[in-house]
């Protein structure tokens, strides 16, 4: 259907000692026309200065990738429904921990979803199939094993 690409780039500085395990874990993450990120290892995994705290870390970036997928997936049901968005903001919040197979991961995702409606806003019943029906639907949602769960 789709394939998607993005460049990974990461060099050692002349003073790194990446076989003593002291060096720099900032890197690049160039995706579509050249849109550049600075990315790094999680501060909460490898501890400054060897991660770079102004960087986004690939935990970070699923958080928002899961967020992003059901807040457009959202937008699109949302309307197609009759509750055109004005304005949606998430604070999203990963979580790590050891999961059942005793292995570190993100075990959960949890969403917080603040809406502004164009006109009137759903029912509760409602807005909560609404938001079903864009977890059901978001490519993210679907390929990770951990459960994305809206706390709205």
């Amino acid at each position: 259907m789709a394939k998607y690409e993005a460049l990974i780039e990461w060099e050692a500085s002349p003073s790194d000692d990446v076989a003593g395990g002291k060096y720099g874990r900032g890197h690049r993450w160039t995706f579509d026309e050249g849109v550049v990120v600075p990315a790094s290892s999680s501060k909460h995994v490898v501890p400054l200065p060897w991660s770079l705290e102004a960087a986004v870390d690939p935990e970070e970036a699923l958080v928002a990738s899961a967020s992003s997928c059901h807040m457009l997936t959202f937008l699109y049901i949302a309307a197609k429904a009759g509750y055109p968005v004005r304005s949606y903001r998430d604070a999203a919040v990963g979580t790590m921990a050891k999961g059942e197979d005793g292995r570190v991961q993100i075990t959960r995702v949890d969403l917080f979803p603040e809406i502004e409606w164009q006109g009137p806003a759903p029912d509760a019943e409602t807005l909560s199939r609404l938001h079903h029906d864009a977890h059901d639907q978001c490519f993210i949602a679907n390929s990770v094993k951990f459960p994305i769960e809206v706390m709205a």
